[in-house]
C-alpha cells in the first residue's frame, strides 16, 4: 500500500525502518569530514550535530522513519536551449523543498498517521545515509543515492511518525564495482574518498558568496548554477526514467534564454524567471557573478586559441 500511494504522488522508492541513530561508523567519518573542513563554509552542516547524528532529538515521539525519492530527470522537453548555458537538472522547475513536502504531507495523510512531521532538505538528517538503511539504493562514489535501474537524479525526503511499522526494509549493497567515471569526470578532482566542496562547482556556484577561485573557474564550461558532471558520467543515468512531476519542469522563458539574454539579465526579470526556484539560493549577484564568469573564461579561451 505505502509504495502504491507514494507513486501516485510522484515517489520512485521509499522505504520504512525504525528512528535510531545513525551507526558508530557513519558518525565517524562525518565528524572527520567536518573536521577536514571540506564542508567549505557551509556552517550551517556542522551545527545541530547531536540531531544530524539522531534524528529521534528532532521529534522525541516519533518511532518511524519512511524516506522517498522522487526523480527530477528530465526528459527531451525539459532540456535548455543550446544557445544558451547550463543549469543543473535539479533547479529548472519550482524548488523541490516545497514540492516534495507537500506531496509528503498527503501520503502521510493517506496513511492515515496522526502524529508526523515531513522533511526535505530543511533539517539536520543525513539523508542519503538513511535512504540507503532504508533499502532505497546505495551511496555511489560521487556520493549521491543510486537506485536501481533508476539512476541518482533524485529529490530524498522522509516522514518521522510515531507509528510503529510491522516491517524494515534492508540496505542494499553498492553496485558500483570497480567504475570510477564519477571521479574521472569530476572536473576539478573534488571526489575521492568523500566530496571536498572547496573545489566542487555545485558549492561554488550556488552557495559561495566570494570570488570562485581561478583553478575552478577554469573548469566551468558553460555552467552557471550546479555542475551535473559526476551525474552525467554515472552509467545508472544513462537512461533515467524522466520525472513526472510537472513542477519540476523549466518554464518557457527558462527554456528559451540565450547568452545574450543571460549577459544582459537584469534583477527584475531573474526575479519573474526565478519566481519558487531553487536558483534563488545563490541570489541575483551570484548568478551574475557566475555568468561572468563564465563568460571571461571562454573569451579567454578563445583569445588563447586564437593566438
Amino acid at each position: 500500500m505505502l509504495l502504491s500511494i507514494a507513486q501516485k504522488h510522484g515517489f520512485t522508492a521509499c522505504g520504512v525502518l525504525p528512528l535510531r541513530a545513525v551507526d558508530e561508523q557513519e558518525a565517524q567519518e562525518y565528524k572527520e569530514w567536518i573536521a577536514s573542513k571540506q564542508h567549505a563554509d557551509m556552517t550551517y552542516l556542522e551545527a545541530n550535530l547531536d540531531k544530524r547524528l539522531d534524528p529521534r532529538l528532532l521529534m522525541p515521539e516519533a518511532k518511524t522513519m519512511i524516506c522517498f525519492a522522487m526523480s527530477y530527470a528530465p526528459d527531451m522537453n525539459m532540456q535548455l536551449s543550446e544557445e544558451g548555458y547550463a543549469i543543473a537538472a535539479y533547479a529548472r522547475g519550482k524548488d523541490y523543498h516545497d514540492v516534495v513536502k507537500e506531496r509528503l504531507r498527503v501520503v502521510a495523510e493517506e496513511l492515515g498517521l496522526s502524529q508526523y512531521r515531513v522533511f526535505c532538505d530543511t533539517a539536520p538528517i543525513l539523508e542519503r545515509y538513511w535512504a540507503v538503511q532504508a533499502g532505497l539504493g546505495w551511496r555511489g562514489r560521487n556520493r549521491q543515492l543510486i537506485i536501481p535501474s533508476e539512476g541518482s537524479m533524485f529529490f530524498l525526503g522522509e516522514i518521522f511518525t510515531d507509528a510503529i511499522a510491522d516491517y524494515e526494509d534492508t540496505p542494499i549493497a553498492s553496485k558500483c564495482g570497480a567504475c570510477h567515471r564519477c571521479i574521472n569526470a569530476c572536473p576539478t578532482h573534488a571526489l575521492g574518498d568523500n566530496i571536498d566542496a572547496r573545489k566542487c562547482l555545485s558549492y561554488l556556484t550556488i552557495e559561495n558568496r566570494g570570488e570562485i577561485p581561478e583553478e575552478q573557474a577554469a573548469c566551468m564550461t558553460d555552467s552557471i548554477y550546479g555542475c551535473d558532471k559526476c551525474l552525467q558520467a554515472c552509467p545508472y543515468n544513462k537512461h533515467p526514467t524522466p520525472t513526472t512531476v510537472e513542477s519540476f519542469r523549466p518554464s518557457p522563458m527558462l527554456q528559451q534564454m540565450t547568452k545574450k539574454d543571460w549577459h544582459e539579465l537584469t534583477i527584475e526579470q531573474y526575479r519573474t524567471l526565478f519566481k519558487g526556484s531553487a536558483v534563488k539560493r545563490a541570489k541575483y549577484e551570484g548568478l551574475m557573478r557566475n555568468i561572468n564568469e563564465v563568460k571571461h573564461q571562454q573569451n579567454k579561451y578563445n583569445n588563447d586559441d586564437n593566438q
